[in-house]
């Protein structure tokens, strides 16, 4: 038996790392880009490095490995910035040539991160970690504040500007986003248009068309039964009225393409009250008032008559008034179609709203089949159309047989021309002020996602600016108000009266000497420093002889050594510092 098992399906291919799926093989222009910065950015530590060039000493190889270092970096950028930022602030404390390269990382670093808050969290490591290195090598706060300033000036500034920059870029994407979806939008909106319009043609070519088929066959059907025809005449009628009834039938079928949804009769009014405009005024004869549809009926054969107020349908608006005709025109119509022969009757009476009740009404038909099939769609869009214009539709048989249409129909103003009533149709500049967003949506209009999405990219946007402006500001003038109340406090603690330096003599003990000093010594000693030397193996402090903080015209020095004042020396700054620069320029 064997008992190995038998080969399975090949176990799927792992997923590539996440280190492969990041730092991938760039493009030639990628590659060619981060070349070139590289060479900027290195060529300032290069020059120092050979003038003059110094391999015997560490500090030299140490710069040698930070150009390897900094390729590293920026080869490294693209993929994690963060890192590659803070990985060049470092390399400032190997060579300060290094520091050209921290505001083009930083910048960059803004316009690759999705995210700030890790270099957040990194700057606000590097002042942490820089304000505790300074205080545990006992620098002076007039030396690391300027280094404090500069990280703010070249390293979130920069950055607050790559990050502007970056959603600057963003937002135009949206815009031309939300402009592409304007005119998907626009395009769907012209479909929609046009399957109107076909459904309005074959409302009005069922309703106009279907009208006059009806009136032939009633026509034809007349003249089928008048007596002195002979056979011959009296078939050609009957043919004449069955082309009227295949006719109704190809009508039907026409109608069935050009409409949007033959499941849906409605579909144009249904679409025009969408679309928050008055539904399109049907068709009919130039100039035809009902009184007169009843009349061309009655001259066809329909034993039509009008009763009520004839004059009432003009005082409507053109709409309403179209739209009685057309249940008049429909009516009939039916009453051709199912009741041939039947009388028919046309009341039209005013409402207390300035509008008009149609209700047309037809007796039981006379034997014999109608006429004309039945084609399921009129009753249900002028149902729809009546009811756009706030009316109501009521059609039902009589008790006695007969079948009643009540339609209505309110009194509506004409729209106005092109549009809803004040409204205007909007111009090219409309269209692409609303493309970029600059145009409120109106009121009742909710906005769409990419609007909202594009005013919330401008908002961001904004807000980068302000940030970019104001957090390098704010830093300064926290860091600015540290630094000035930090040396308004050590110069006022630093104050050795010249009286109580004058009480003091060489040789005293350190002790006594001591009590008489002030608690810190005074921020402003660098000058005397840098011009006198300290005596080698003694312990020099140094006060100021006033609270002047503007500035300081003379230093105090005392030096200790054995446990006892072995020098006290008093120097003029201003001299010292002319001094200096004599010096300077003879060399």
């Amino acid at each position: 038996m064997n008992d190995s098992a038998a080969p399975g399906p090949p176990a799927p291919a792992p997923p590539p790392s996440r280190l492969r799926a990041i730092v991938r093989r760039p493009s030639r222009a990628a590659l060619v880009k981060d070349v070139l910065l590289y060479g900027v950015l290195a060529f300032p530590v290069v020059v120092g490095m050979i003038s003059p060039t110094q391999p015997a000493r560490a500090s030299w190889w140490l710069q040698a490995a930070g150009l390897g270092v900094l390729a590293a970096a920026i080869a490294a950028g693209r993929a994690w910035p963060a890192p590659a930022l803070l990985t060049v602030i470092a390399l400032t404390l190997v060579h300060g040539n290094f520091v050209f390269a921290m505001p083009v990382l930083s910048y960059l670093a803004g316009l690759r991160s999705t995210r700030a808050r890790p270099l957040l969290w990194g700057f606000t490591g590097v002042f942490v970690g820089g304000a505790l290195l300074s205080a545990v090598r006992g620098t002076q706060v007039t030396t690391w504040f300027p280094s404090t300033v500069w990280l703010v000036l070249l390293g979130v500034l920069p950055w607050l500007v790559g990050r502007y920059r970056r959603q600057y870029q963003e937002l135009l994407s949206a815009g031309w986003e939300r402009a592409e979806r304007l005119e998907q939008q626009q395009r769907i909106v012209a479909e929609r248009e046009r399957l109107r319009e076909r459904a309005r043609i074959a409302q009005d070519m069922h309703d106009s068309l279907g009208h006059e088929l009806a009136l032939i066959a009633v026509r034809a059907g007349a003249l089928e039964v008048a007596p002195g025809l002979d056979d011959r005449h009296r078939a050609a009628a009957a043919e004449l009225r069955t082309g009227a009834a295949d006719a109704t039938d190809h009508l039907r079928e026409i109608i069935g393409v050009l409409r949007d949804d033959p499941a849906d009769p409605a579909a144009d009014p249904v679409d025009a009250a969408a679309g928050g405009g008055a539904p399109e005024p049907p068709a009919r004869p130039a100039r035809e008032s009902i009184p007169d549809l009843v009349d061309r009926a009655r001259a066809s054969g329909v034993p039509v008559r009008l009763t009520g107020d004839a004059r009432a349908p003009a005082e409507l608006g053109t709409i309403a008034a179209l739209t009685a005709h057309r249940v008049v025109q429909e009516a009939i119509t039916n009453a051709a179609k199912h009741a041939p022969g039947a009388a028919v009757t046309v009341a039209l009476a005013r409402t207390g709203t300035r509008g008009i009740t149609v209700t047309v009404a037809n007796d039981p038909p006379p034997d014999g089949p109608p006429l004309l099939p039945s084609g399921g769609r009129g009753l249900a869009g002028l149902t729809d159309r009546v009811r756009l214009l706030g009316g109501t539709l009521h059609a039902a048989p009589t008790p006695g047989g007969g079948f009643r249409l009540t339609a209505d129909v309110p009194a509506t103003p004409d729209p106005a021309p092109g549009g809803a009533p004040g409204r205007t149709r909007p111009t090219a500049r409309d269209a692409l002020r609303t493309a970029l967003g600059l145009t409120p949506a109106g009121a009742g209009e909710w906005p769409s996602e990419s609007a909202r999405h594009l005013a919330r990219e401008r908002r961001q946007v904004r807000r980068g600016l302000i940030t970019a402006i104001a957090a390098p500001t704010a830093l300064m003038a926290v860091l600015g108000t540290i630094m000035a109340g930090h040396y308004v406090f050590v110069t006022l603690n630093s104050v050795l009266r010249p009286a109580d330096y004058g009480s003091l003599t060489v040789g005293d003990p350190q002790d006594r000497v001591e009590r008489a000093l002030p608690p810190m010594q005074t921020p402003d000693a660098g000058t005397v420093r840098a011009a006198v030397p300290e005596p080698a193996g003694a312990d020099c402090r140094y006060y100021r002889p006033d609270a002047n903080v503007l500035g300081v015209g003379r230093i105090y020095r005392l030096c200790f050594a054995g446990g006892r004042l072995t020098a006290k020396n008093a120097y003029n700054t201003d001299q010292l510092r002319s001094q200096r620069i004599l010096d300077q320029e003879d060399q």
